[in-house]
């Protein structure tokens, strides 16, 4: 007869890691291509128009203007008056033709020439602040200009 030998201590057995590495890289790698990063903070509130012929903008060759009254957690200090934004700081008119200056020198080299912005306009926007921008635009010939809406129809609710 053959004799059973005992487990000397009822431990359990240590967990095998040798596969943890690759779980952590997979997973940072998931994130990585999953994560959206913003570009910009949206200071003014945007309530786009809608149209029913939009077509898709190439983002490379574009500088986004917003136009619209402050997002109501601005209306304490910025008031409640049209603003213009460009990137993540708001712009007054006169200093409108520097910040267009500025958002053209970071596009690609051979695209400054052929830049084309891109306004954003709230649908409750005074027309006056869009036709002070777009003078602006004539002073420093940036003549592709393109209206930014959301799909569909005004009956469309």
């Amino acid at each position: 007869m053959s004799k059973f030998n005992k487990k000397k201590g009822g431990e359990l057995p240590p967990v095998n890691t040798a596969s943890l590495p690759d779980i952590v890289f997979m997973l940072l790698f998931f994130f990585m291509v999953v994560t959206v990063l913003r570009d910009n903070n949206l200071l003014v509130k945007n309530q786009l128009p809608k149209a029913d012929q939009v077509e898709k903008l190439q983002k490379d060759r574009a500088v986004y203007i917003y136009a619209g009254k402050p997002s109501a957690r601005y209306t304490d200090k910025y008031g409640t008056e049209g603003k213009i934004q460009i990137g993540d700081k708001y712009t007054d008119v006169n200093s409108l033709k520097f910040a267009l200056t500025e958002a053209r020198a970071k596009l690609r080299p051979e695209l400054q020439d052929r830049v084309m912005v891109a306004l954003k306009v709230d649908e409750e926007t005074n027309t006056g602040l869009v036709t002070d921008i777009k003078q602006e635009l004539r002073d420093l010939n940036m003549l592709k200009l393109i209206y930014i809406t959301s799909p569909g129809t005004e009956l469309d609710q």
